[in-house]
This record gives C-alpha cells, sequence and structure tokens, in this order.
C-alpha cells in the first residue's frame, strides 16, 4: 500500500526502531506507548485486519509473541504480565492488521474495568449469538 505508514517501516521508508525481524514479520516499538515497552507486531504483507489476513501469519506472530517477546519483555523490562491487543475497523488507526503488546506493570495506570451498566443485557446478548 502506498499510503499506508506500516507498509512504509516495513520496507524501511520510514523509521522505526525495531525489537524483532523475520521473513513474516516485523516488531517495532510503539511512538504512542500505553507503557514502557509497549510493541507493535506488523505483518510485512499487507492485510487490513483480522478477517483479511492469513492463518499461518496470525500463527507464526503469536509463536514469536510467545516464544521471544514476552520472555524478552519479562526478562529486560521486568514486565509483571502482558496485554495482547488487536483492533479491527472500529477503533483501528491504521488499516494495517497489527498486534499490540502492551507489558503491565502494578502501576501502569491502565484501567481495563467492565462497564456495570452493560450486566443487565447479558441474557439479551446472549440470545442474540445463540440464536
Amino acid at each position: 500500500m502506498d499510503n499506508c505508514i506500516f507498509c512504509k517501516i516495513i520496507n524501511n521508508e520510514a523509521p522505526s526502531k525495531t525489537i524483532y525481524e523475520d521473513e513474516v514479520i516485523k516488531v517495532i516499538i510503539n511512538i504512542n506507548p500505553m507503557t514502557n515497552g509497549h510493541l507493535l507486531v506488523l505483518p510485512k504483507k499487507h492485510y487490513v485486519n483480522l478477517l483479511d489476513i492469513d492463518e499461518e501469519v496470525v500463527n507464526h506472530s503469536f509463536k514469536i509473541i510467545k516464544n521471544v517477546l514476552y520472555p524478552l519483555l519479562k526478562e529486560k523490562l521486568n514486565c509483571e504480565g502482558l496485554t495482547i491487543s488487536e483492533n479491527n475497523e472500529y477503533g483501528q488507526e491504521i488499516a494495517h492488521f497489527h498486534i499490540h503488546l502492551t507489558p503491565r506493570y502494578h502501576n501502569d495506570l491502565l484501567d481495563y474495568k467492565y462497564n456495570k451498566e452493560l450486566l443487565k443485557d447479558l441474557d439479551e446478548i446472549y440470545n442474540q449469538l445463540t440464536k
């Protein structure tokens, strides 16, 4: 994609701080981090979102996350956990599939609390999804 910033980063046409790279993915430090060590896993081939991507690329990405990146973050940054996230369409700022790796720390102030107001709709949502 000509206007995709992630494609430009992958092709070394835009600067980045690369942490890991192989024939399938490139992993960079997020320039808008939520915590210290926030990484982005970028497939080298352009995919728009989860509905577009080859399963082999997703499987490879998670293999590298599990065996290389998470151990690296724990060892080097002493993170206490890891939030793995990926946005599709709504909330997706760049239309190039990417996985966020957000190291978690005891005092990181990230707040992923559930919305108590939605609890009353659980039966309705269950029925919509299963009927």
